[in-house]
């Protein structure tokens, strides 16, 4: 089933065409990724699929909703992880709970629920700066899990990590998928990530969803994978497509 759908969306930005008649959906529990260089028009893409654009034609959907321009329906996590300084890593993660109207207790304490799960436990009454990068960007994303209805869309989130931890996190995150049963659309720029990581890899450009490629191997996917025969033709295949 179909739970986070784009029909026909253009957007433009006086006489420059972004986005021309992007058509895509999500399945639940999927796993896909945007791929493409830069100034392909990807961000945009995200921004109109929260809320923060409103385009010229076309219509988003969310479990069947019409979320087209309306800000606050889906959870979007950008590169930089944006955690409040001087507020603890459990009151950064509540946030979302906060604005949704919970007290500070009652927040804190579902929160914190997800704390071992998302690889955090110990770390609740810390401040941000006692984090590592890694540490960061799960409590980034526990905060985005958080403020979701079980979809999230996530602009290049490991960009800034250094390859070691990079690594960690792509394979934490495919288990952590599997087990909360998340949805998520993810833009990349680097095509190992994308194969990797997804069930189907969406290459865009000049505003345009060019081609779309399913990865069609088992899961759980270790770094093995990256080794094999498979991925190197899926990796042959795209960047053949890559303009």
């Amino acid at each position: 089933m179909s739970i986070l759908t784009a029909e026909k969306i253009n957007k433009s930005f006086g006489d420059k065409h972004v986005l021309r008649d992007i058509s895509l959906a999500l399945e639940e529990g999927e796993f896909v990724s945007i791929l493409g260089v830069s100034g392909g028009g990807k961000t945009t893409l995200f921004n109109v699929l929260s809320g923060l654009f409103k385009p010229e034609s076309g219509k988003v959907s969310l479990y069947g909703e019409d979320i087209t321009g309306k800000p606050g329906k889906i959870s979007y996590m950008l590169q930089k992880d944006l955690l409040l300084p001087f507020k603890r890593v459990i009151d950064n993660a509540a946030l979302p709970l906060v604005i949704k109207g919970k007290s500070k207790k009652e927040a804190r304490l579902e929160a914190d629920k997800y704390f071992k799960v998302f690889g955090l436990d110990g770390t609740q009454m810390l401040y941000p700066y006692a984090l590592s990068g890694g540490m960061r960007q799960r409590a980034a994303l526990l905060r985005t899990y958080l403020a979701s209805d079980g979809v999230v869309l996530l602009d290049e989130p490991f960009s800034a990590l250094d390859a070691i931890t990079r690594a960690k996190m792509q394979q934490w995150y495919l288990g952590i998928t599997e087990d909360i049963k998340l949805s998520t659309l993810f833009i990349t720029h680097d095509i190992d990530e994308a194969i990797l990581l997804s069930d189907r890899v969406c290459v865009m450009s000049e505003g345009r969803i060019e081609t779309e490629i399913r990865i069609d191997y088992p899961r759980p996917r270790n770094e093995d994978f990256t080794l094999s025969d498979e991925f190197l033709a899926y990796k042959r295949k795209i960047k053949s497509l890559i303009k």
